[in-house]
């Protein structure tokens, strides 16, 4: 089946389909007794009751907590009177649909007033000092929260709305309740989001996917975090979804055989020894199916694990006996056991996956899990939401997410902008895990692709910045080395080592990242500056502009662009944070026209001629670094890539890397040459191929000596033919001609057959 579609040419009025697919999904009830359920959930009303509420709320809530969630709700329906929603309801539906949906969570008092206020700030310009003498502190913290920021001047939309995500983060980071509510706020807007244009659809979908469906699916909200993919994935995909479902629906009747003979299997299996236990099937949602199919390249038909079973056992003894019995039923596929009740997901997920070779060779996937086990996997944080006192120990699970929450304000102090800051935080929102070990057998979650650097920073920032090396497993390792699951971790540190720009290609971890950037932004200020204020110099040339800018000027750039200064200008271009050229440009555009039109950071435009090329010397610091790719030496024809926190990275101009490099982001290169006086060494890789005789090393070794050069790494690998040796030498040399004579000296030796540089 063919599963592409144009989405922008369809317009919101066709997707009615899709809305009512999506919102008539009903849960599987969990008993032993039910088959696999695939028929549909009611659609959701528009129409939401303060009477129904009060009942839902009523069954935990006391009469006076009752009394001031209906105070808030007189409070909002007064600052809603006369809003209509889109589809043409009173706005009150929709506080009042997000208040029943964290009822249903069991939220205490303060959320739930919360959810019925959210928008009044944001909406009605009420003032949190209001909120506070009216409902107290508590409750005006959690509104702010959830409030947009007032009407500041953002340079862009990214911008801005990188700054209310950085602001909810921040706030949840404080009260975990602020994005309980944000993510009911947002499950019931994307329920209701038929009635907007296709490409508000469209965008208010893939922010959903990129950012609140990872927080849900962190905070352990299974349920949100299923129904939250599907929705979006109806909205950005309605075709594709509509094709989909279609087959789903069709192969239901095909399958039901094989399920049925499945369930009745098992049920009788477990029951025969002695484990009372519930089994239903459930079915993976469109998103999920389409996912494999689109990772794997599968077809439809070609995805056999549809279905999958869940059994709810009473005990957790019982979790590992019900596995047994299910082993002896059916064969299990290799490689394809997790136990996440040993070691639980960072969510707090916990469930025994296990995948067997069922009827007529079909692999069917089973989940096996306890009652409280079952309940944490579909609420996850929302299950355990009450905060406890001072003296009562936190559980497994919350003191996960606390863990997660602190971290997200350790990145807020180590960051430059909310852009950044996002970036970070969805890095760490990556679902898959890799689970190691400290010496002291405490155990780490880091996100799949982690490396022992990584590892560095989790354990605390000051490791991290003066890590040297690592041993995995008791094994000498270098520290871009990727972690596996069961790894033990050892960190060896120096008070001379410190990071450089060169961590940020292989550490994986927002928090990793943003230490890293902090301190080079911190150390390497002054040569960042320094970079970037010759390099405008160079691009103002390029389009016939003196570099020595009026301080007219200077004040027209600071007001259209987010900088404090011109030095904080030099200093993006420096790292590479913003383009030398796009700025020269701009400025010659303040300079022809007295009000421009374009924002200074989403200027776009091309050079009016060639610039000078920057003079490298290779003791620039951080700011300038020679690629590790290609090492290029003086006398090498070289280029500089602009990296964004990373400055300006030299390659030579033959390296592979920088011609692939090149074609993707031209405007990121820039012409350079090496300065005249270099007074330091550069490394550089040779390999001599010896005959595989004693001391032929040391004979290499003496002569790299004599020619005055220095070896800081040596690795021997045998060559091709038996009785021939490579050795690989990292050596410190002057510029060409210093390795010229170098090599030529070693090439006579005897034993050497030949000798030549290393480019990659």
């Amino acid at each position: 089946m063919n599963l592409t579609d144009n989405s922008s040419s369809i317009p919101a009025a066709s997707d009615k389909s899709v809305a009512h697919l999506l919102t008539s999904r009903k849960k599987v009830p969990a008993t032993s007794h039910t088959a696999v359920d695939t028929s549909s959930r009611p659609a959701v009303t528009g129409s939401a009751s303060i009477t129904e509420l009060t009942k839902q709320l009523s069954e935990y809530l006391s009469a006076a907590d009752l009394k001031l969630v209906k105070e808030a709700y007189r409070f909002s329906d007064e600052m809603h009177l006369g809003q209509v929603r889109r589809s043409g309801e009173p706005y009150i539906s929709h506080p009042i649909a997000v208040a029943e949906i964290c009822a249903e969570w069991k939220l205490d008092v303060q959320a739930i007033m919360a959810a019925l206020l959210h928008d009044v700030m944001e909406d009605q310009d009420v003032k949190k000092e209001e909120l506070i003498e009216r409902f107290g502190a508590p409750v005006a913290a959690l509104v702010d929260g959830l409030s947009k920021l007032e009407k500041i001047e953002f340079q862009s939309q990214i911008e801005a709305q990188a700054e209310n995500f950085r602001k909810m983060l921040l706030a949840m980071a404080r009260d975990v309740r602020v994005i309980l509510v944000k993510l009911a706020d947002r499950l019931h807007n994307m329920r209701t989001l038929g009635v907007m244009s296709a490409e508000k659809q469209r965008r208010i979908s893939r922010e959903t996917m990129e950012v609140y469906v990872p927080i849900a699916h962190r905070l352990g909200l299974n349920n949100i975090y299923r129904e939250l993919q599907d929705l979006a994935f109806a909205h950005i995909y309605p075709m594709r979804y509509r094709t989909l479902a279609k087959a789903v629906k069709a192969a239901r009747g095909n399958r039901r055989e094989v399920v049925n003979k499945i369930m009745d299997a098992v049920k009788a299996a477990l029951s025969s020894a002695g484990l009372t236990a519930e089994v239903y099937g459930r079915e993976k949602t469109l998103y999920g199916i389409y996912r494999k199919m689109a990772d794997k390249r599968l077809s439809f038909s070609q995805v056999l694990d549809v279905y999958g079973f869940r059994v709810v056992v009473s005990s957790f003894p019982n979790s590992y006996f019900a596995l047994g019995t299910l082993h002896a039923l059916y064969k299990p596929m290799p490689g394809k056991f997790k136990d996440y009740i040993a070691i639980p997901k960072s969510n707090g997920y916990q469930s025994l996956h296990t995948t067997l070779i069922g009827p007529y060779g079909t692999p069917v996937e089973f989940q096996i899990r306890t009652q409280d086990m079952h309940h944490v996997a579909e609420s996850g944080v929302a299950a355990h939401w009450l905060y406890k006192n001072e003296d009562d120990s936190l559980t497994d699970l919350q003191q996960r997410t606390h863990a997660w929450l602190q971290s997200l304000l350790d990145i807020q102090k180590q960051t430059g902008d909310s852009a950044e800051f996002l970036e970070h935080v969805k890095i760490d929102l990556f679902p898959d895990s890799v689970y190691v070990f400290t010496p002291k057998s405490k155990i780490i979650a880091l996100p799949r692709g982690a490396t022992a650097l990584d590892f560095a920073y989790n354990i605390h920032t000051d490791i991290g910045d003066q890590a040297i090396a690592t041993r995995i497993n008791n094994d000498p390792v270098p520290l871009r080395s990727e972690l596996k699951n069961g790894d033990i971790i050892e960190i060896i540190t120096s008070p001379n080592s410190h990071p450089t720009p060169n961590w940020l290609t292989y550490v994986r971890t927002g928090k990793a990242r943003s230490a890293i950037r902090h301190y080079l932004r911190t150390i390497s200020l002054n040569e960042s500056t320094e970079l970037g204020k010759q390099l405008l110099a160079q691009a103002l040339m390029a389009v016939h502009l003196n570099p020595e800018l009026p301080a007219s000027l200077v004040d027209k750039l600071l007001n259209e662009s987010s900088a404090m200064s011109l030095e904080e200008i030099h200093t993006d271009i420096g790292i590479g944070k913003r383009m030398a050229a796009l700025v020269a440009r701009h400025i010659l555009d303040l300079v022809e026209d007295d009000s421009p039109s374009i924002p200074f950071q989403e200027f776009e435009g091309e050079k009016s001629s060639k610039p000078e090329p920057v003079i490298i010397y290779g003791s620039e610091g951080v700011s300038v670094q020679l690629a590790t790719c290609c090492l290029p030496i003086p006398g090498d024809g070289i280029v500089g890539q602009l990296k964004r926190d990373q400055g300006l990275v030299v390659h030579t101009d033959y390296c592979e890397n920088a011609k692939r490099l090149r074609v993707k982001e031209p405007d990121r290169w820039i012409d350079v040459n090496w300065g005249d006086d270099l007074n330091r060494r550069f490394d550089c890789r040779i390999t001599a191929m010896t005959n595989n005789e004693r001391g032929a090393l040391a004979r290499i070794a003496a002569e790299i000596g004599e020619s005055d050069a220095n070896i800081s790494h040596v690795s021997i690998e045998d060559g091709q033919a038996n009785d021939i040796t490579n050795i690989h030498f990292t050596i410190q040399i002057e510029d060409r001609t210093h390795l010229a004579r170098l090599m030529r000296n070693v090439k006579h030796l005897s034993g050497v057959s030949k000798i030549w540089r290393e480019h990659g």
